[in-house]
């Protein structure tokens, strides 16, 4: 403390301190602001601070710039999703960034039942979303009336493949069976749990989509017999915000 506590003391009478007392350093002057309760005004004194710098060292700043990078990288969110062309039930993390956090990206691992296959089947998806606005419906519910977005899905096994083997001919199918390209639109609901009622979330929010994938869109111009039912996917998920 030193000197600049001598300084206050000697400088502030016990009666002009009062509530909301805030310290304001600039150029290595410290200046006591505070607020009187009843008058409402602004009294400034000005103290000696000589040996008062709490100006951060460079040193510090590049903790705080290191710390801050990596605390980015804690996903703010999970998801379940169920359906979607991603797995019969897909479980993702992901992050929330933006001015009003109307971005979204997400990495799901899905579980796809073998059905008539060999086997079942692990598939990954990375997903952007985007919800240009939300409303607040009051007591904690809100609803974002448009989410929409794509999302890269992969299923992982040797019977995929991302460039045509050789037994095809060139161009005989053209298109990847190992990666798919999806675009979707969806509604959601958001409800905000009270704060004596959180324990490991902020809000929920449930959610639907409707998507279709790139192989889908060309069968359906090349196939006009096909339905909406046939190329469109319908899906629903639950997001846990974890704060």
């Amino acid at each position: 403390m030193g000197r600049a506590q001598e300084a206050m003391e000697t400088s502030i009478a016990p009666q002009q301190v009062a509530k909301d007392t805030v310290i304001i350093i600039k150029h290595d002057t410290v200046w006591l602001e505070k607020e009187k309760v009843e008058m409402k005004e602004k009294v400034k004194v000005k103290i000696d601070s000589t040996d008062v710098d709490q100006r951060f060292s460079r040193y510090d700043r590049r903790v705080h710039r290191y710390r801050k990078h990596w605390e980015a990288l804690i996903p703010t969110h999970t998801k379940l999703q169920f359906a979607g062309n991603m797995g019969l039930i897909s479980l993702g993390t992901g992050w929330d960034y933006g001015k009003r956090n109307q971005w979204e990206t997400d990495l799901f691992f899905g579980f796809l039942p073998k059905y008539q296959s060999e086997r079942s089947k692990i598939t990954m998806t990375l997903k952007q979303n985007y919800m240009p606005w939300s409303v607040t419906l009051g007591k904690g519910i809100s609803v974002e009336p448009l989410a929409c977005g794509m999302y890269l899905n992969t299923v992982f096994g040797n019977e995929f493949w991302t460039h045509e083997p050789d037994r095809y001919p060139k161009g005989y199918y053209g298109f990847s069976s190992k990666v798919r390209i999806h675009i979707f639109l969806g509604q959601r609901i958001t409800y905000d749990i009270p704060p004596r009622w959180r324990l490991g979330a902020r809000a929920v929010t449930f959610f639907y989509e409707i998507s279709t994938c790139d192989l889908y869109v060309v069968s359906a111009f090349l196939n006009k017999y096909l339905k909406p039912k046939d190329y469109l996917s319908l899906s629903f998920g639950l997001k846990t915000q974890l704060f």
